[in-house]
């Protein structure tokens, strides 16, 4: 017992062999480190038995985690579990998100060591993932569903992004409690968010009326971005400011009303997430 605790204390603190790329080499991954986690805490191995080891894919896994996370009882998780069915096996575009996003949070967060640390705990993996579900039933004018999705996502996971929302690949929401992200608002690719942010409107006009954040962008915690702006490529709005206009490419801002102060200090802030200004 005190092997197998010291191997999954190593996998827990050693990034090393994370960065892979496909949803098959991830799986792998997430297999063996259910069956360490399973031997070394046999309290919790009905958990990892349900989610992974009973699974057969990548992609049936996460179904499996995003329905039971969603569901309020058995009979809720049969449509739900349908739905995700139906949606990753018609689009294969959102395993490819989900395998993006993943490889996002071990890369950018310090605190994260595995692949089956986020895609079991993280409610900021977990809630991209089932806005990703709302969205694709939005697109396919499925929208009472998709609404109930986003409503569960908000009570389980604190996080409130509209199924209308346009989200790139990538995405690493770190903490996540109390984001919320709009019915217009777009995000890039590779963009990074941390606990509190808004993106939001400025008011009950109809339209377009949420921010526009392009790719490699790092959104500090906190911070409100507010109307119809457009927050350029690779900027790094600092915790806590109130963004109401828009911000060029490659430029930091912060404070209330958020100012430039000068570059953004890498090519990619939301993947160094430097935060000292």
């Amino acid at each position: 017992m005190a092997e197998l605790n010291r191997d999954a204390s190593q996998m827990l603190n050693s990034k090393s062999d994370v960065r892979l790329s496909s949803s098959e080499d991830i799986w792998l991954s997430l297999c063996k480190e259910a069956k360490q986690w399973s031997a070394a805490e046999p309290t919790l191995d009905r958990l990892f038995e349900k989610n992974i080891l009973r699974q057969k894919s990548f992609k049936s896994a996460l179904i499996t985690v995003i329905s039971s996370e969603l569901s309020t009882s058995h009979g809720d998780n049969i449509p739900i579990k349908k739905a995700a069915d139906d949606a990753f096996n018609s689009d294969p575009l959102l395993e490819k998100a989900a395998t993006a996003d993943l490889c996002a949070t071990i890369e950018r967060d310090p605190a994260c060591h595995s692949y089956l640390k986020p895609f079991l705990f993280y409610k900021g993996f977990q809630a991209i993932q089932g806005y990703r579900l709302a969205n694709w039933l939005w697109r396919a004018e499925r929208r009472v569903l998709a609404e109930f999705i986003q409503g569960r996502i908000s009570k389980v996971f604190q996080v409130d992004i509209h199924p209308a929302a346009t989200i790139g690949h990538g995405i690493m929401v770190d903490h996540a409690t109390g984001v919320v992200i709009g019915e217009t608002a777009v995000l890039g690719n590779d963009v990074s968010l941390l606990h509190g942010v808004t993106l939001g409107g400025t008011g009950k006009e109809p339209g377009d009326r949420h921010p526009k954040i392009g790719s490699g962008t790092m959104i500090g915690a906190g911070a409100s971005i507010l109307g119809n702006i457009t927050v350029g490529k690779s900027c790094r709005i600092g915790a806590g400011s109130v963004v109401l206009k828009d911000v060029p490419d490659n430029t930091s801002v912060a404070g209330i009303p958020a100012r430039e102060l000068g570059e953004a200090g890498s090519e990619l802030p939301a993947i160094t997430m430097e935060q000292k200004f």
